[in-house]
């Protein structure tokens, strides 16, 4: 009797999450530096409309945009997330899902159903704990190489070398081993070189970058909650970029009120720091607009009392006029629910000039919107260090005839020879975008 109960409960959950939540905006009209912000819808249930996870056929993959090309460079990977290539250009490939929810701070019937949304959209599978390296010596554009690099770990995502030290950002902490150029496993025990915000993980991923002297490195850490609504005792030092003295495990509020800051890099023209961050749900098909931003040291940008600068959530109680006063506005927004979570820059001759400086997002897709947005690689221009234009599509055709997700862009990372490499963790692929032809050599 408390199966079919609770059968018939899902039932009617997953046929009232379902619906449209009303008219939705054209998706451009959350992008760029001034997005639309429309009076915001909210409702008992929220939009939920998620694209089933199937894989890829055989013979389908993604779409590259018109001139480039795309290849599978290493297949057969499990739930790869993020990426990122050493100086002698192999790759590195975190294979990784959320880490099991303390007891005391699992959810009730909420989380139960976020749960089921979340194994439909492929993201239910248990954590492979592992870093993987993949080469191409020949230069083909296929990884012939695959390693285990390193195991057992905590959930790991974001990767940072500092001179022999390789850094992993793991769901609770930062660790560290020794590595040597061109060595293809490393077994030695990581070193936990500093504690970061971890408990409930609603957003788990902890992003890495160094700086460019190695004497600090930057963790993004996502909020414990939507709004809030868990207690900001759960949010301390969350939806922040921290700062961290690797020498000594201290660590500092860099930038706050970033919702879920993921994907890090720094802007090769103006030597800033940029982030790409999801924004808050539950606010109609068209709030509130990701983004990303340039990260500017001790900043605030809302979350959770303000989105887009002053622009009050009145569902967050208490109220904090203080910190709405102080919230920036980002720099450039990235369309409503996308789940913008790659961020990287061109870089190389490879791909034509125009690229170069430009930023490429991998949008993982919505989960909150109807119709769904995302699901695709975009790059936007850069001029002297900002945005100068609208969103261009590099790698579409994730989602198929009936809207179900093929696979699902995650990192976004440049290899050795200047091509991109996407991390898809529904397809378990890592895709490779090229030039369809080869620049002319001099």
């Amino acid at each position: 009797m408390v199966r079919l109960k609770l059968l018939v409960t899902s039932t009617l959950m997953l046929a009232l999450v379902s619906c449209s939540g009303g008219e939705a905006l054209d998706p451009l009209a959350g992008y760029g530096p001034d997005p639309v912000l429309p009076r915001p819808q909210r409702s008992l249930i929220p939009v939920v409309n998620v694209a089933e996870a199937v894989g890829w056929p055989e013979g389908r993959m993604p779409t590259p945009a018109p001139g480039f090309r795309v290849q599978a460079f290493a297949t057969g990977l499990d739930h790869p997330r993020w990426l990122y290539r050493l100086p002698n250009g192999d790759v590195l490939v975190a294979e990784s899902n959320a880490p099991p929810k303390p007891e005391d701070r699992r959810g009730g019937l909420r989380d139960f159903f976020q749960g089921l949304f979340m194994k439909k959209a492929g993201a239910g599978v248990p954590s492979a704990d592992r870093i993987t390296l993949l080469r191409d010596a020949d230069g083909d554009g296929v990884a012939e190489t695959k390693t285990a690099f390193l195991e057992d770990l905590f959930s790991p995502f974001g990767m940072a070398l500092v001179g022999d030290t390789l850094y992993v950002a793991n769901a609770d902490a930062i660790v560290a081993v020794p590595y040597q150029t061109g060595q293809t496993s490393i077994t030695a025990p990581p070193r936990r070189v500093a504690e970061l915000p971890a408990g409930r993980n609603h957003h788990w991923t902890k992003s890495l970058v160094a700086s460019a002297d190695g004497s600090r490195l930057y963790v993004g850490v996502g909020s414990n909650s939507n709004i809030g609504e868990n207690g900001m005792d759960e949010e301390v030092d969350r939806a922040a970029v921290l700062e961290i003295d690797p020498a000594t495990g201290a660590r500092r509020l860099y930038a706050s009120g970033l919702r879920n800051p993921v994907g890090m890099a720094w802007q090769p023209d103006s030597g800033q720091l940029w982030v790409a961050v999801n924004e808050r749900d539950e606010l109609g098909n068209d709030l509130v607009p990701d983004y990303m931003t340039s990260v500017t040291p001790g900043g605030h940008y809302g979350w959770p009392w303000s989105y887009y600068g002053q622009t009050v959530d009145e569902r967050v109680e208490p109220a904090n006029p203080d910190m709405v006063a102080r919230a920036r506005k980002p720099d450039y927004a990235l369309g409503a629910h996308t789940a913008s979570l790659g961020l990287t820059f061109g870089e190389g001759d490879l791909f034509p000039a125009r690229y170069r400086g430009g930023a490429f997002i991998g949008q993982h897709g919505s989960w909150n919107r109807n119709p769904r947005n995302g699901y695709r690689v975009l790059f936007v221009p850069f001029s002297e260090g900002i945005p100068a234009g609208g969103p261009e599509d590099i790698l579409t055709g994730f989602l198929n005839e009936r809207d179900q997700a093929m696979g699902r862009p995650v990192g976004v990372e440049f290899d050795a020879r200047g091509a991109l490499l996407v991390a898809d963790d529904v397809g378990n692929v890592i895709w490779r975008v090229s030039p369809a032809s080869l620049p002319r050599q001099p």
